[in-house]
């Protein structure tokens, strides 16, 4: 293929943010952020045989998802995406067509959330595909949701449902075998096409004090990252743990999924005890799931304990991680 054709046939022929002043087209873009904003931005890597593999997801489904998991760290912050630009490593086994459908992968969810795609840059590589996204977004001064703000008596929540992405690949690596009542399309489109919980974000920095983070590494994970940065204590109850009815017929370890499996994509933070009744019920008027799933007890460690009956399980930083197996 023709690096400047494919720049011209990828190059969008109309924008949605009035602030752009110059997108693709020469050496750099510019826009105008609003002064009464703050810019969030993001950056994600996927690389072929290590995040996604043709034999399980499409073109289509690969850039879908390579912008999907950027828009995610925008919600986890609670800002808007508003641009985003992409880099992309052509092996020789590439050609146009999957080129193409990896955009149109990626365009299909900017549209909806009126995104431009304002740069990037395509190179040749030797071995496999390799697809970096940037991700800019904004939030209004002073409002961002960060990991470092938990305090004891705050409620533990999640929004969505949990180990659905990690259901997913486990069926695409035939490592289950699902009965023929269970609906395995759902968890199967949970994994290749995760849907960024931006409403949800936007609600949480509403409030004065949110921790959040998106659950990309897994449940135990992420909330360990906001008892480390709070300095505080996480306890979580097993039973609260939201899940699809089906996953438990799936396998007996369905709880592995749920708190290590990661790539589910929703959102998990704190918030104070006087706020959680109001925060549920906006949630709720636009139809987003919010679950309570524990407490934070205090500030001498930083620990997440799972509680089962009886039973308490420190839970340790365990989820996906690229240099270890």
């Amino acid at each position: 293929m023709d690096e400047f054709d494919l720049i011209r046939r990828i190059t969008p022929k109309e924008t949605h943010q009035r602030s752009l002043v110059m997108g693709i087209g020469d050496d750099a873009s510019v826009y105008q952020p609003h002064s009464h904003c703050e810019e969030v931005v993001c950056v994600d890597t996927m690389v072929e045989h290590v995040h996604f593999r043709f034999d399980f997801s499409t073109p289509f489904e690969v850039g879908f998802k390579a912008l999907a998991v950027n828009i995610s760290d925008i919600a986890a912050m609670g800002g808007t995406p508003k641009y985003y630009l992409v880099s992309i490593a052509i092996p020789p086994h590439g050609d146009e067509a999957i080129v193409a459908a990896f955009y149109e992968g990626m365009k299909a969810l900017a549209d909806r959330y009126h995104m431009d795609l304002i740069g990037g840059d395509t190179v040749a590589t030797r071995s496999d595909f390799v697809i970096t996204v940037t991700v800019i977004g904004e939030i209004p001064k002073g409002t961002a949701c960060y990991r470092h703000s938990a305090q004891t008596g705050d409620v533990v929540f999640v929004t969505g449902e949990l180990g659905s992405s990690a259901a997913g690949l486990s069926l695409l690596m035939n490592e289950v075998n699902a009965a023929h009542s269970i609906d395995t399309a759902f968890f199967l489109e949970r994994h290749k096409m995760p849907q960024p919980h931006i409403a949800a974000g936007l609600i949480c920095s509403s409030f004065p004090r949110v921790t959040l983070n998106d659950v990309s590494d897994g449940l135990a994970s992420e909330l360990n990252e906001i008892a480390e940065a709070s300095r505080v204590t996480i306890e979580i109850e097993a039973d609260q743990l939201p899940k699809h009815p089906h996953l438990p017929l799936l396998h007996k370890e369905w709880l592995e999924w749920v708190l290590f499996g990661g790539e589910d994509f929703v959102l998990t933070g704190t918030i104070p005890e006087t706020d959680w009744k109001r925060f549920e019920t906006q949630c709720k008027k636009e139809h987003i799931q919010v679950t309570r799933i524990g407490q934070v007890k205090d500030d001498r460690a930083s620990s997440v304990i799972l509680k089962d009956h009886d039973q308490q399980t420190i839970l340790m930083k365990k989820g996906y991680n690229h240099f270890k197996k």
